[in-house]
């Protein structure tokens, strides 16, 4: 499973990081605009809904439950410092996709007992994309966070999140792990498209 969270520069807007991650063959779309208030994020949520129906596309939320449920979006993500999963899964009922951030084993089994979907686990290192980072993971952290996971007998997907780069798939691979979540690494390339393509290509034996 490959995620894109969206992220403008100076190139490209939030649609146009849409459309790259979508041409690429990404169909997992998260909209993050985490200053944005509704008002600003509601015409972009539905212009990248349409673009995620027309490409069969996933299309997830970040934090803002009441909207994913007023346009009926695929689903929310929700940040250590959003509302609560259970919260959220009171509101929107069974039939939409609900993921929550973790940092640690204790984060994973509070996500897992409250509902969640899957888990955006993270960060794997630095990542100029988001502020107020959690600790540093890297590989070590992700096996120590899995084996817990194993001894604890919680099945969740996990995906792996935070400064990841195509050279770090065949590591992450190793990881009883579901995924991972790109965002930043592929717009500064310098054919995003190809890009995305090329870590389509090396994910694809990894199961959803």
């Amino acid at each position: 499973m490959v995620q894109f969270i969206t992220h403008f520069t100076e190139k490209y807007s939030y649609l146009d990081s849409v459309r790259i991650a979508l041409d690429g063959g990404c169909r997992w779309i998260q909209l993050r605009m985490k200053d944005a208030d509704e008002t600003h994020l509601y015409p972009i949520a539905l212009q990248i809904q349409q673009m995620c129906q027309k490409y069969g596309a996933t299309f997830i939320i970040d934090d803002h439950v009441e909207l994913v449920k007023k346009i009926k979006a695929d689903g929310v993500h929700l940040g250590k410092l959003d509302m609560p999963i259970t919260e959220a899964r009171e509101i929107l009922g069974n039939e939409f996709i609900i993921g929550g951030t973790a940092n640690t084993f204790e984060d994973v089994k509070a996500h897992y007992e409250a509902s969640a979907d899957y888990i955006g686990c993270g960060p794997f290192r630095y990542t100029t994309t988001k502020n107020n980072l959690s600790p540093i993971l890297g590989s070590e952290g992700y096996h120590r966070i899995t084996s817990q996971m194993k001894e604890a007998h919680i099945d969740i997907p996990i995906v792996a999140i935070g400064g990841i780069t195509e050279k770090d798939i065949p590591e992450l691979m190793q990881i009883p792990i579901s995924g991972i979540a790109l965002s930043g690494s592929i717009l500064r390339a310098e054919n995003p498209i190809e890009e995305m393509k090329k870590i389509i290509k090396l994910t694809e034996s990894w199961k959803n």
